[in-house]
């Protein structure tokens, strides 16, 4: 479960991100990579009865919604129809699924897994399962929506809620605090970076600095992480049973499951760096007050 597109800089289904150039370059560049469709279709099928298609969409929403919080934080009125245009280029769900599917180590999942993970996929719990995801986090799209699934875990949380124990071993079986909260380390640094590289600053940021900034925001994204993980899989997981969500632990603690968590995070964690740093160069473009 990966937790949300861009972590809040000074300024993430459920199992739950490639370079894109900031300025626009010419046409006639090296061939695209066929789409996963035409490489790998068990693969693609595969990702698609999992719903990952469609949460690309939902985190290209995320995405926009991010950038447009950036502009008030960072250059407020300044950036216009010129931000604009660069954050839907570099936000759109056609290139943030051509990233994901270059990113994607489909050297980790063999055929056995494939088929594995597809029937887990289409069959009951788990296209429930997939469905509530999915669902939840199109829903989350509306940050009231959010803060009252965040209300209605703390009431749990303080309630006892058993329900809470088996979330519980669901995200520790898929390392799903560690690999997210690196995950948004690793997007705030390349972030930085792109800051930097697009000359943001009059004089370039020290690595030391930037790193140093980077790892006083774990403490928050951490805590925020957990939180968001317990709301959001408190509310996508409302209608299973018990039995239905030990059936996904299970599934989750397969050599399958595994290789899968592992190879989303990868391809995901690709696809967020790569965005991060390339906002980082449209921003500074419109701090330094460069001509757009």
């Amino acid at each position: 479960m990966l937790k949300a597109a861009l972590v809040a800089l000074p300024l993430t289904l459920g199992l739950l991100a490639a370079p894109m150039a900031v300025a626009q370059t010419p046409a006639q560049t090296m061939p695209a990579t066929p789409p996963l469709s035409e490489r790998a279709p068990e693969l693609h099928a595969m990702l698609d009865a999992l719903g990952m298609y469609e949460v690309l969409e939902i985190m290209a929403s995320e995405a926009m919604a991010g950038s447009v919080q950036l502009e008030a934080d960072m250059f407020p009125g300044d950036g216009g129809a010129a931000w604009q245009a660069m954050i839907t280029r570099l936000h759109s769900v056609d290139t943030m699924t051509e990233a994901f599917e270059e990113a994607f180590p489909m050297e980790r999942m063999t055929a056995d897994h494939i088929a594995q993970v597809t029937a887990f996929a289409t069959a009951e719990p788990g296209r429930s399962i997939i469905e509530g995801e999915i669902a939840t986090r199109r829903a989350f799209l509306d940050p009231a929506i959010e803060e009252e699934a965040q209300i209605r875990f703390r009431e749990r949380a303080e309630a006892g809620d058993p329900r809470l124990d088996l979330l519980t071993r669901f995200i520790s079986a898929n390392a799903l605090v560690e690999r997210n909260v690196m995950g948004a380390l690793n997007s705030n640094y390349a972030f930085y970076r792109g800051l930097v590289d697009g000359g943001a600053f009059e004089v370039d940021l020290p690595e030391d600095l930037m790193l140093a900034e980077v790892w006083g925001q774990e403490p928050e994204i951490r805590a925020d992480t957990i939180e968001w993980l317990y709301s959001y899989q408190l509310a996508a997981y409302d209608g299973l049973t018990d039995g239905d969500l030990q059936a996904y632990i299970a599934m989750s603690e397969t050599e399958a499951g595994q290789a899968l968590n592992a190879a989303l995070f990868t391809a995901f964690d690709a696809m967020f760096d790569a965005m991060s740093y390339d906002l980082g160069q449209a921003a500074a473009v419109f701090i330094a007050g460069e001509d757009t």
